[in-house]
């Protein structure tokens, strides 16, 4: 006699880990290190941050380098809140974050979405929001190991060369400052990759959008700006709009006469849209456990 076996529902119980999401994060950063070039460009990175300490270094040893502070470039070497305002907002650590997007973040989303994984996760103890904090985790710990983590360190050497809390003590606001201001770069950069990620099943061509976004935007200020010189048109930059944030978070004078609020609104914007969308990818996944 022949005994057709159908499916079987299993009746165990699902395990709560205390990080559920911490093996997502663990494997994407491992990928990411894994990727051709990666590691060379994660590098380079850090490069602003050695000028930056050899700028402290200076500083508290500026008579044996006079020959140094010709035509006014002993402000270069003035260690104030806008020292670490030229270095977290500066065009080079933006754009070496960007760079670091398109390696390590272009197929967080779009590869699981191609080969329809977010069933499997979420067909285990993984809740949604779980799922997208272990997403978001890989592109936090690039963005803070570029940020945060210099600028305290700064302030540390800082103190350590001078042999006194002279900085702290005309700017204790400075750390807070530092943290903030990295937090606000690291949920941007988060839903600004991980929207670019749902809108394609081709990591490649994520890869090319969160490149091509965020030149696109600065090359669209430059040009209307050439024609109508208007400072307002700086709200079309991410670029810009991010470094008029950090000019009010360091308490200086903004490169462009254009009030601080309104570059935080447009970025606020964009990061409640792209949540939206991401949020709505996300849950149109079904799952039955």
């Amino acid at each position: 006699m022949i005994r057709e076996h159908g499916y079987s529902h299993w009746n165990g119980q699902f395990i709560e880990r205390r990080l559920p999401w911490w093996p997502i994060t663990r494997l994407n950063l491992k990928l990411a290190f894994r990727k051709k070039h990666f590691r060379p460009v994660y590098a380079l990175s850090f490069l602003p941050a050695f000028f930056f300490i050899v700028a402290i270094y200076i500083s508290e040893r500026i008579e044996d380098f006079q020959f140094m502070m010709r035509g006014g470039r002993a402000i270069l070497f003035e260690i104030n809140p806008n020292f670490f305002k030229n270095y977290l907002a500066s065009d080079f650590l933006l754009f070496m974050l960007i760079l670091i997007m398109v390696f390590a973040a272009a197929g967080l989303m779009a590869d699981d979405f191609r080969f329809n994984a977010l069933i499997l996760y979420f067909s285990r103890p993984l809740r949604k929001r779980d799922y997208l904090f272990g997403k978001a985790a890989v592109i936090a710990f690039f963005v803070l190991t570029l940020t945060a983590f210099p600028a305290i360190l700064f302030i540390f050497i800082k103190l350590l060369f001078a042999g006194n809390f002279s900085l702290l003590k005309n700017y204790p606001w400075l750390p807070l400052s530092i943290i903030g201001y990295s937090l606000f770069l690291t949920i941007f950069y988060c839903l600004y990759a991980l929207f670019l990620s749902c809108l394609s099943r081709n990591s490649r061509y994520v890869s090319v959008m969160i490149f091509a976004v965020y030149v696109f935007s600065d090359f669209l200020y430059a040009f209307f700006y050439n024609w109508f010189r208007q400072p307002f048109l700086l709200l079309l930059s991410f670029k810009h709009n991010l470094q008029q944030v950090a000019a009010f978070a360091f308490g200086v004078k903004p490169a462009q006469p254009v009030p601080w609020f309104w570059s935080f609104l447009v970025l606020g914007l964009f990061c409640l849209l792209a949540g939206y969308f991401i949020l709505s990818k996300i849950r149109a996944v079904e799952v039955i456990r």
